[in-house]
């Protein structure tokens, strides 16, 4: 087995701590509603009126809470399609769990905020991923011109 890099290392590190924050707020038995609402009303008025409903925080929510798996599955696996797959399908499984759990709804759209949100951390993951890889190419490139001279 290829030994892990120390990007890869630190990717599994925060993998870790980010699940166990998020199983927390995806599976307890929680109701959001209240956080949800306040956050609308202090919204909307800044957004000029009712368009803008709670859900629309949920969804903006769900987005965000899913860029840093996208992000450090990508970094994990070095693969964008990788970190955005496996988080569709880490998702969808919470929102079969969420079935089961009281006061949680689980629903498609929660997939597809999602499914964005680890997209989104996936694509920056690979902009991060391309850097280090020509930084590391330029590093190379100049040692071995070092060396022939």
């Amino acid at each position: 087995m290829k030994k892990r890099s120390r990007l890869q290392r630190w990717a599994l590190g925060g993998l870790l701590a980010y699940a166990i924050v998020a199983a927390l707020i995806l599976l307890l038995p929680v109701s959001y509603g209240a956080i949800v609402h306040r956050l609308t009303v202090l919204v909307q008025p800044l957004l000029g009126g009712a368009w803008f409903g709670s859900g629309w925080i949920e969804f903006a929510a769900n987005i965000v809470l899913f860029i840093p798996m996208g992000l450090l599955l990508t970094l994990l696996f070095q693969r964008a399609w990788a970190g955005a797959i496996l988080s569709v399908v880490v998702s969808a499984g919470v929102e079969i769990v969420q079935i089961v759990i009281p006061h949680r709804e689980p629903s498609v759209r929660d997939v597809i905020a999602n499914a964005a949100g680890a997209a989104v951390g996936a694509l920056i993951a690979w902009g991060v991923l391309l850097v280090a890889r020509r930084r590391r190419r330029r590093l190379q490139e100049r040692a071995s011109r070092a060396a022939s001279v």
